[in-house]
């Protein structure tokens, strides 16, 4: 329990440096000496402690001495939430269902915020759906596809939401395929990514929100009855 203390302890005083100092991405941290001795705690409990940050996507681990020794501040926490989500979905424990449902609470925010506060996003919705058009496999439809999701995403201007859509994306990008090679011709779905964007370009989320149900619908029919 000493030691879980420890580690929990230093995780809390690295977080609290890392928003005393105003660190930001690129920046880094002391090394493993450095910081011990700062937190007045042992290097295995920092070491510890940075091998959760790393996994987290919060830090990458630099090997070397001086100027090149410690940890660097990273913008990849979305990384992190991919795997977790992967491993999930590969284990059972979550449903299409769910995901999909998350997909819809998200994608409906994102694209209404979209519309109705900045309108951007608007030449990278255009730019993907070109992607799609000149798309041969159901694999290169679906990378942009995910190019456009995550455009809508992106627009809202919140960044956890882009991170978590990403996630979701990346995570789902197998089902995301099988869906396209079950519909055979993806006209539908260009269509849908299409009243989409002239949505979001219009400034309409109430047309926004409802383009982007019918989309999921359209992908995941069995998932949508009656729709």
């Amino acid at each position: 329990m000493k030691r879980t203390r420890a580690f929990e302890d230093v995780l809390a005083q690295i977080e609290r440096r890392i928003a005393e100092d105003g660190l930001t991405v690129g920046d880094r941290l002391p090394g493993e000496r450095q910081l011990a001795e700062q937190l007045g705690v042992g290097r295995s409990s920092v070491r510890e402690a940075l091998r959760v940050l790393e996994t987290l996507g919060v830090v990458s681990s630099q090997v070397g001495r001086g100027p090149d020794a410690g940890a660097v501040l990273t913008s990849r926490p979305d990384t992190a939430l991919t795997d977790l989500l992967r491993l999930n979905l590969g284990l059972a424990t979550l449903e299409q269902r769910e995901v999909v449902d998350a997909r819809l609470m998200i994608e409906r925010w994102s694209a209404a915020h979209a519309a109705a506060t900045t309108r951007a996003g608007v030449a990278e919705l255009a730019a993907a759906i070109e992607g799609m058009d000149r798309a041969a496999t159901a694999e290169e439809f679906v990378e942009h596809d995910t190019a456009f999701h995550c455009a809508i995403a992106d627009a809202s201007g919140n960044r956890l939401i882009a991170a978590i859509m990403r996630s979701l994306r990346d995570a789902m990008r197998r089902n995301a395929i099988e869906a396209v090679e079950r519909l055979g011709d993806p006209s539908v779905l260009r269509a849908d990514h299409e009243r989409i964007r002239a949505a979001i370009a219009a400034g309409d989320p109430e047309e926004a929100q409802q383009a982007v149900t019918d989309h999921l619908a359209h992908a995941y029919p069995a998932l949508f009855p009656g729709h």
